[in-house]
This record gives C-alpha cells, structure tokens and sequence, in this order.
C-alpha cells in the first residue's frame, strides 16, 4: 500500500509540473525554453510599443541598443540568430536598419513572418516642400515614429498580425494602447499650440522629422546631412544652399540628433545668428517609454522655438 501511495503522489506531481509548463495552453518549448512567441524587434523605439502591446503573453526583445544610429548599427551573429530563431521579426522597414535589410530578408524567405511598420502607415516623400533638386527627393520616409498618429495605425496592424502569424490575441491591449496615443496626440497638439505659425520652422540633422511637421504643421526649411540617412554626407554646396534657406525663412534654431556632425550646426548657426539645440529624436528616455519620448521631443521644440 505505501508502494501504492507513492507511485500515486509521483504521478500527481508529474502532472502538476506538465500543467505548469502549459502557459495557457501552448505546448512547452524543448529544453525548458518559454512556450510564449518571441517578437524581435530592431529599434528601441519601436520595441516600447510592442512591449506595451504584447505585455507578458510574448518574449519581446531589442536588437539596437538604445541611443545608437539605426542608419549605422551593425548586427553581431547572435543579432542574426535572434532573428531567425524569432517567431515574428517586427521592423521598421524602408531600410532604416541598413545593417540588419539583408539578414532580415533572408530570415523571411526562411519562413519567418516579418513585420514592417512602414508598410501600415500613409507615407511622406522626400522633395515635396522644396521640389525635386532637393537630394534624396522622390524617396519615401521611414522616420514614422515620430507622429503617434502614424504609430496608431501601426499598433492597430501589427495587433491583427499577431493573431494570424503566431495566434497572440492582444485585442484588448491594443485598444487601451490605441486610445492612449490618440490622448497622445492631442496632448502634444495642446503643447505646440503656442508656437506662432511663423516660427514653426524645422531645421534637422537629417531628414527625420517630416512626419512631426506634416502632423502638427511645421514647414521644414532644410537638413544639414541632405536626404534620409545620416550616413551621407554634405557638400560645401550643401552647407551653402542650406545657410541660404535659413536665412531666407528666419529660422531661429538648427535642431541636430544622433548621427549629426556638430561643427557643421554650429557653422551654419554661427553663418545665421540661429541657435543649434539637439533632440531627442532617436532615443528613449529612461523609462523606456514611447510616451515620455514624444513628450520631451515635443517640449524641447517647443521650448526652443519659444527661446530661439
């Protein structure tokens, strides 16, 4: 009988374990890994949101280190293996991770599912304010994330993807997310909302904040690193061109970012009586939050165009 009692308790227990393994009843990945889907994604920023969308039903990792230039980051190998091992790859797209286009396709036509955040929103091309000599015009513009708008649209496809790529319902988290980033938006319209429409002028590092502009109606006068990636580069032409319309449009401020030469700010600024101020435009503060992001992009414009 004790034989008996402890072949049952050995039964139970085995049980007990198996059904702790299920997390909601996906099956236990070999070797003890997390049942739950791995989303890999490239960007800091982007990752905040999807970390807020998927909450603790998914593995949610970053590939870019946070503060990095996304146009210069190149991937390790184990950046590569994260990427084929993921069960969803989540990506800006448009070749802003010009280091990880090529891993990335090659993990698609692999079979995993890959995600591209540029393909859900309506696209900005590069040369519509100041016509087609501008360089890079005619291009489209991956830097979405700077209109929440923009990165509503996003949360609402990728949460419809989840379901059919890896069979994650994240409908109820989806829309909470949604409505905060349309209080989002309306929270920064109420900030820029005394700025004077002749001082909402943009002068950038890059050609990055297009989607800012066109969402709360700045006019962008010129980059100084011409086109969307900082990787080019700027001729004296450029420079001279760019001193020109900041001048002619009484631009108070050159904003720079990460990947911004800043001598060459400071040239221009020193040619133009502007003042060169740097944003946040790429990096997360320390909380980590998408939110805390837009804000303090969004202050520091404002404040600036307010000093400037």
């Amino acid at each position: 009988m004790l034989r008996l009692r402890l072949l049952a308790l050995a039964l139970l227990a085995v049980t007990t374990v198996a059904s702790a393994c299920g997390d909601g009843g996906r099956e236990a990945k070999p070797g003890g890994e997390s049942a739950r889907p791995r989303l890999v994604v490239t960007t800091s920023i982007l990752g905040s949101l999807v970390a807020e969308l998927a909450g603790a039903t998914a593995e949610v990792s970053v590939l870019m280190p946070d503060g990095v230039d996304p146009h210069d980051w190149q991937p390790s190998a184990r950046d590569v293996e994260a990427i084929h091992g993921a069960d969803i790859v989540v990506a800006n797209g448009l070749d802003l991770e010009e280091g990880l286009t090529g891993a990335i396709a090659e993990a698609e036509r692999a079979g995993v599912a890959v995600f591209r955040a540029t393909d859900h929103v309506e696209l900005r091309t590069i040369g519509e304010e100041h016509g087609e000599e501008e360089p890079g015009a005619g291009r489209e513009d991956p830097h979405v994330w700077t209109s929440p708008a923009a990165m509503r649209e996003v949360v609402s496809a990728l949460a419809a993807s989840l379901v059919t790529e890896v069979g994650l319902d994240v409908g109820e988290r989806a829309s909470d997310l949604e409505a905060r980033l349309d209080e989002l938006d309306r929270e920064i319209e109420r900030a820029l909302a005394g700025i004077a429409p002749e001082r909402r002028k943009l002068v950038t590092g890059h050609e990055s904040m297009g989607y800012f502009a066109d969402r709360y109606r700045f006019e962008l006068i010129g980059a100084i690193i011409p086109g969307l990636s900082s990787q080019a580069e700027a001729s004296a032409a450029d420079l001279a061109r760019l001193a020109g319309q900041v001048r002619a449009a009484g631009a108070s401020v050159v904003f720079i970012e990460i990947g911004t030469p800043r001598q060459l700010a400071e040239a221009i600024a020193e040619e133009t009586g502007a003042t060169v101020v740097e944003l946040p435009s790429h990096n997360l503060p320390d909380d980590g939050s998408y939110f805390t992001f837009m804000r303090a992009l969004a202050n520091e414009i404002a404040g600036a165009l307010a000093a400037g």
